[in-house]
């Protein structure tokens, strides 16, 4: 086991990554409309777990270590939205530590895999549950602890180091940083360490300073702050902040004002942050940025303002920063047809290309499954469709040849299928379901001009995005 008092030691050999928390940059953003205002961004993913959270991490765990609730070779337990996760993996390898995670299943799976690859066991349940539900992620990590021998449920929401962490480090970083030139601060709440720590230390050395809350829609925490009263939650998309109840370890009358920002401005706000600033955020920076954004413009005097960037937007290429999930969750606009058309995931006229001919081999038709996470894909021959091959085609005739030195150097057109249900682009929901009922997708065809193929989840995810209004 490292021993702790060596991993913020200097820089040089003997140093540990746990040395590189803190201390992360701050740059103004020039190319977005911030009103009267400069707009500073405080760059937290440039901590080695890639997110403000490392900062917790350590100082919960060496707080326990001081002690005595944690010892040598004892499990580190945690309920996480993913980022206090990997700090405390990250952490956990560095000092020989078991890890436990519990991580709700609305996260990214980009943040689930990082955790996996630092070594952590990681359990992923229910995000559909209240407070004390047996599966709710708090009460499984407290379940877990009380019947692990050496066990130590961490408890980022109820731990009073999370916002101390942030009152003797982050503070002081952006008051020095500023030149202790600041008007106000704005940041998001999921644990409430962050902002309560900020809070903390600007009342004490400059308590002109606003601190502003960025909530999402479906949280209940921005509609305390303006009504001092508690709302029934809603859900939301946005990862690592919004409550659906008051942060035990937060302290909410250090909050000044409250935004509320929708799901779509959230992640549309970090896509055109990184295209104007080349800042790459998660979900959370958008929330932070629109609604800093949003208090900027509407000052009437130049105001010095920092926005947390509470971490790296990598984690989110599988979501946010992916145009089909996008299209498919409905927060960007695409051309609609009125007609079958429209519920295409990967129209062939606007994507990456998603179909094989038929003389490309087997390997590659399998490489272009894994690529675009698909189980299928149209067989096109002069723009003109003339099969499809799925897994299972694929499957049937790589082990009928199992026994060749090369059963994935077949063509295509060897084990693809050429009974296709083509509809053309006016047919009904009906006629989709038949196809479907029949065992086939829907391949939509306008003569012969191929558009693309509709899957049974493709139709889930049009229904969702055109439910009526309650």
């Amino acid at each position: 086991m490292n021993d702790p008092s060596d991993t913020r030691n200097g820089s040089g050999s003997g140093a540990s990554m746990l040395a590189a928390i803190g201390n992360t940059p701050m740059v103004e953003l020039r190319n977005l409309d911030t009103g009267p205002c400069r707009l500073f961004a405080k760059l937290e993913q440039f901590n080695p777990g890639g997110s403000i959270k490392d900062r917790i991490a350590l100082g919960m765990v060496e707080a326990a270590e001081r002690d005595g609730r944690l010892e040598p070779g004892g499990t580190i337990v945690e309920a996480t939205s993913g980022n206090t996760g990997i700090g405390l993996a990250l952490v956990a390898a560095l000092k020989g530590y078991r890890m436990i995670l519990i991580i709700p299943d609305k996260m990214s799976q980009e943040k689930i895999q990082q955790c996996r690859a630092l070594g952590a066991e990681v359990i992923v349940t229910r995000t559909d549950v209240p407070p004390g539900h047996p599966l709710q992620y708090q009460t499984m990590a407290a379940d877990i602890e009380a019947r692990t021998p050496g066990a130590l449920y961490i408890r980022q929401h109820y731990n009073p180091d999370n916002p101390a962490v942030h009152e003797a480090t982050t503070g002081p970083e952006i008051r020095q940083q500023m030149d202790e030139d600041i008007d106000a601060i704005v940041g998001g709440i999921g644990t409430a360490g962050t902002m309560t720590g900020l809070g903390r230390y600007f009342r004490r050395v400059a308590p002109g300073v606003k601190m502003i809350l960025a909530d999402p829609v479906g949280s209940l925490l921005a509609p305390y702050v303006q009504t001092g009263e508690l709302t029934e939650p809603g859900a939301w998309v946005v990862e690592g902040i919004g409550e659906d109840e008051l942060p035990p370890v937060g302290d909410m009358s250090l909050i000044d004002e409250a935004i509320i920002v929708n799901d779509r401005d959230s992640l549309l706000t970090a896509r055109d942050l990184l295209k104007a600033e080349g800042i790459m955020g998660g979900s959370s920076t958008g929330t932070i940025i629109a609604a800093a954004l949003q208090w900027c413009r509407r000052q009437t005097e130049a105001r010095r303002v920092v926005a947390i960037v509470p971490d790296g937007g990598d984690k989110y290429l599988s979501k946010m920063y992916d145009d089909h999930w996008m299209a498919d969750q409905g927060f960007v606009e695409r051309k609609t047809y009125g007609d079958l058309r429209d519920l295409i995931a990967r129209r062939h006229d606007e994507h990456e290309d998603v179909t094989v001919p038929p003389d490309a081999t087997l390997a590659i038709a399998l490489g272009k499954m894994r690529l675009f996470n698909i189980s299928q894909l149209p067989v096109l021959e002069d723009d003109r469709i003339i099969g499809l091959i799925d897994e299972t085609d694929l499957l049937q005739r790589v082990l009928a040849n199992a026994g060749k030195r090369n059963a994935f150097g077949e063509p295509v057109s060897a084990a693809m299928t050429t009974r296709l249900e083509t509809l053309p682009p006016e047919a009904s929901l009906a006629d989709v379901r038949a196809a479907f009922d029949k065992g086939f997708v829907a391949l939509i065809r306008d003569g012969n001009r191929y558009w693309g193929l509709v899957t049974r989840t493709d139709l889930l995810n049009w229904l969702r995005r055109n439910r009526p209004a309650a």
